[in-house]
């Protein structure tokens, strides 16, 4: 285990001490275009959980779905998959309603195709899933931010420590996300794009893949690797699978 399972706080490796991760600390602000405004809101407006992703032994896993929005890389590659190179506009947390008009829950990504008159022609929809954490990063992450440059390095105790939740995350979220949202979305016959990291995807059973031209749904599978002119991780895509609903 490495000494301290925090990967990225408010955005930034928790070792990096420049100008710009300390004000993003300080003012814990998210860099990675959270919809409700500059700040991170997780969990709480006013004291969020500004953890971004862990460690899990040397693999880094994204816990926040925001983080997924990093140079919004993923609606360009969504948007691939769903309309060719056809322009299309983006729309965040979209309100699903079944055929009774009731909630089926929110859209977390919606990209939308406009004719000459503003009016919808086609769309699809962009679901991401982070991984939860089981054990305790509360604690650890108060702990960082009350002095990150000294207890970035303080030895983090076994018990309770943080890792992934991979079964929680896909059958108790994720599946059946896609089992009722996407059914509705299957009836309409638009396509679906779900956004996971590499180390979630690899938890996955397998899944029975078809040819792009054939897919209803696109598993977008994105790592990260740290760059060192930026000292941030950067997200890039790792692989796509296509599949029937």
């Amino acid at each position: 285990m490495p000494r301290n399972p925090l990967a990225e706080v408010f955005g930034f490796p928790i070792d990096n001490m420049s100008a710009e991760a300390i004000n993003h600390r300080r003012n814990r602000l998210c860099p990675f275009h959270n919809s409700s405004g500059p700040n991170c809101t997780k969990y709480s407006v006013q004291n969020p959980l500004g953890v971004c992703s862990i460690f899990h032994g040397t693999d880094l896993v994204i816990t926040c779905p925001v983080r997924f929005r990093q140079n919004y890389s993923i609606l360009s590659d969504a948007g691939n998959f769903f309309f060719g190179n056809k322009k299309f506009i983006a729309l965040t947390e979209v309100r699903l309603s079944d055929k009774l008009g009731k909630s089926a829950g929110n859209i977390d990504i919606v990209l939308a195709v406009l004719d000459n008159t503003k009016s919808v022609v086609d769309f699809g929809a962009i679901e991401v899933q982070a991984v939860y954490i089981s054990g305790n990063v509360s604690n650890g992450f108060q702990n960082y931010i009350r002095n990150p440059e000294h207890n970035y390095r303080v030895d983090w105790p076994v018990k309770n420590y943080p890792k992934p939740d991979y079964l929680s995350s896909s059958r108790k979220r994720l599946a059946p996300q896609l089992i009722f949202k996407g059914g509705i979305l299957h009836q309409w016959g638009k396509k679906t794009a779900v956004v996971v990291h590499r180390g979630f995807f690899e938890q996955l059973p397998p899944l029975e893949t078809v040819r792009e031209q054939d897919a209803e749904i696109a598993w977008m599978i994105y790592d990260v690797e740290r760059d060192k002119t930026t000292n941030m991780y950067q997200l890039h895509l790792s692989n796509t699978l296509f599949t029937k609903f």
